[in-house]
């Protein structure tokens, strides 16, 4: 390690080579702790880097960026001084050497408290805004790379996102991620986590509405819900995942959003999603299960869509998908039977009663207990519901839950409410929006 700095150092013909093997050494993690703690080590690759020589400029930011890529906090801070020539160098020069500082830097605030400090002063927020407006794609997507991993620091709901929303940032990542089809779905990808990350601070919805990000993104779950039928582009769903999650938690915290995205067409693109990703991108259903619960919860609009549009049958499907696609598909269930006897009634109609059976039997207390809770607001409003369920061996299902402590007085309620089917309800619902995924 010490010979390759000194043959840097040296300034012979042979330096860009020296500097090539030096990269290539970079690589391990071990030379990488020892060539920042060599004196003079990184002063002389900010010397180079800053130099006129492009293509020397080139292979010192490729030997930083190497660097970046250490796990040890300790080469991070090492690398403090070259942040402000990294800011600097991202305007003005080639695509590929703005990329290349643009990931450096991305990769030095995951892992240095110490250096997301230095850079909030040295004016990475204004830096970022002006770069957001160039025309290259491998740009855009660097800079969300950095963006990225600025929102997901700690610090980031109080120190970092006040500065994003005072600059033109916002503005144009909507933009961006609302363009993806059309310009790259890298860049959009990006963009769509940084929404959410915003979104998940808790501290900035207000701004994002006013912004019109529930009608934008509505609106670009259709466009991608109609590619599906197509050619869809590869990664297509990386842009839909966080694109579901934006939506998701913007309802689940804002109160009268369903109000402004009520078009049932939101529906049909979800479950056309769903249908699409199912067997490859299993993830993706959870997704749409978490946004299609809160359209739900509360909203008479959304349940009627689902039931009008005969979305049931392929609801039903899905419940032995996964445990959790299960929990979310038997509460998206008791959203609609929670809205009275006339959606209790079109449940019935459905055949929801022989598939809960199975359900029942599983050995999960989650999925049971929420499957306990969509029949008792069944029989409580739609008591027919309780004779067929007892016809069809329902009544044996529930008495081997008795002797479940978490289940039993459930499990009790419901036998109880089975011999007296229009007897008082004997436990409340729970339905309630939910949270996606920080």
């Amino acid at each position: 390690v010490l010979e390759l700095l000194r043959a840097v150092q040296r300034g012979s013909e042979d330096r860009k080579r020296s500097l090539g093997r030096l990269r290539w050494a970079l690589q391990n993690k071990e030379t990488q702790q020892k060539f920042v703690r060599l004196d003079g080590s990184i002063r002389t690759l900010i010397g180079i880097f800053t130099s006129s020589l492009a293509d020397m400029q080139m292979e010192a930011a490729r030997c930083l960026h190497e660097l970046s890529h250490s796990s040890d906090p300790a080469v991070a801070e090492a690398c403090l001084p070259v942040t402000s020539y990294l800011l600097t160098y991202l305007s003005g020069h080639s695509v590929e050497f703005m990329e290349l500082c643009l990931y450096t830097l991305g990769n030095l605030v995951i892992e240095s408290e110490a250096v997301r400090k230095q850079l909030l002063p040295q004016g990475i927020i204004p830096v970022l805004a002006s770069c957001i407006q160039s025309p290259h794609e491998a740009v855009l997507e660097g800079l969300g790379y950095v963006l990225s991993q600025l929102l997901q620091a700690k610090e980031a709901p109080t120190e970092i996102i006040p500065l994003v929303l005072d600059s033109v940032l916002p503005q144009h990542m909507l933009r961006l991620v609302c363009s993806g089809l059309k310009a790259g779905i890298g860049a959009a990808v990006e963009f769509a986590w940084c929404l959410h990350y915003i979104v998940c601070s808790h501290t900035a919805n207000a701004a994002l509405l006013s912004l019109g990000a529930l009608p934008a993104l509505t609106s670009l779950l259709l466009d991608l819900a109609s590619e599906i039928p197509q050619d869809a582009p590869e990664g297509l769903e990386l842009l839909v995942c966080p694109v579901l999650r934006c939506l998701s938690n913007l309802l689940a915290e804002e109160t009268g959003c369903k109000v402004q995205i009520q078009d049932e067409r939101l529906l049909i693109a979800l479950f056309l999603i769903l249908q699409c990703f199912l067997q490859q991108h299993p993830f993706i259903v959870q997704e749409c299960l978490w946004l299609l619960n809160n359209l739900t919860a509360d909203e008479p609009f959304f349940c009627s869509a689902l039931l009008s549009l005969d979305l049931l049958p392929a609801l039903l499907q899905l419940l032995p998908c996964s445990q959790m696609a299960s929990v979310l598909v038997l509460t998206v269930l008791c959203n609609i039977a929670e809205k009275g006897p006339a959606y209790c009634q079109q449940l019935h109609r459905q055949p929801a009663l022989p598939l809960l059976l199975p359900t029942l039997a599983l050995p999960d207390p989650e999925v049971v207990g929420q499957c306990l809770e969509l029949l008792h607001l069944l029989f409580l409003h739609w008591p027919e519901a309780a004779a067929d369920f007892v016809t069809q061996g329902g009544h044996q299902a529930l008495e081997q839950h008795q002797s479940t402590p978490e289940l039993q007085e459930r499990a009790r309620a419901l036998l109880e409410m089975v011999r007296q089917p229009l007897g008082a309800s004997a436990f409340s619902p729970c339905h309630t929006t939910l949270s996606a995924f920080s």
